[in-house]
């Protein structure tokens, strides 16, 4: 499948539709995960208590980053553009369902997305693991392969291999991941302008 056939566009949130703010280090260390883990594998594997509790400090903290949210560079062109040709859009995060909505809010395009379609921690397995892709095909009653999943990192390349999905990297200087990668932008705005027929 190329970009021009698709119509079933998903996208990662952070760091893909908005810039990157999230300090995973600092994250780490106030949580006390050891920093080669990953943050919510870790807090999954705690008694309950105690990841109860550190769940509800990550929460709080990515509440006012969500409140803060600022558009990745073209990415409110891009969604506007698809969502005005009538295609289906989706979020794939693993942030919380919630703080998704307030961020799409935040950076203006919380109309372009069904709440239904906002797919966070809580409602599907954590990237990579292709769970949130495949419940997008299925509430959207398409095969997995005719899902497009952009995002900007590792995790995101490869819940989409595992899906059967088509991938798309997007807001790094390079691709550092080819061989989980179908096509790859600059940013959002240089993805909208392939759309459109024009270059990088």
């Amino acid at each position: 499948m190329s970009l021009h056939q698709a119509r079933h566009w998903v996208f990662d949130m952070d760091g893909t539709l908005t810039l990157a703010v999230h300090d995973f280090e600092a994250i780490k260390h106030a949580l006390e995960i050891p920093l080669e883990q990953d943050i919510l594998h870790h807090l999954a594997a705690l008694p309950a208590d105690e990841a109860k509790a550190k769940h509800a400090w990550l929460l709080e903290h990515e509440r006012e980053l969500a409140l803060n949210a600022r558009p990745a560079p073209g990415a409110v062109e891009l969604l506007r553009e698809l969502a005005g040709r009538g295609y289906q859009l989706g979020i794939l995060t693993r942030n919380a369902h919630e703080l998704a909505l307030l961020t799409l809010q935040a950076i203006g395009v919380g109309d372009c997305f069904a709440a239904a379609d906002v797919i966070g921690r809580d409602e599907a397995l954590p990237k990579p693991d292709p769970d949130g892709l495949l419940h997008l095909a299925q509430r959207w009653q398409v095969a997995p392969s005719q899902l497009i999943m952009v995002g900007d990192y590792r995790f995101d390349l490869q819940c989409a291999r595992a899906a059967g999905a088509y991938s798309v990297l997007v807001n790094l200087p390079s691709n550092p991941w080819p061989e989980l990668v179908d096509h790859f932008a600059l940013d959002c705005g240089a993805l909208l302008g392939q759309l459109d027929g024009r270059s990088n």
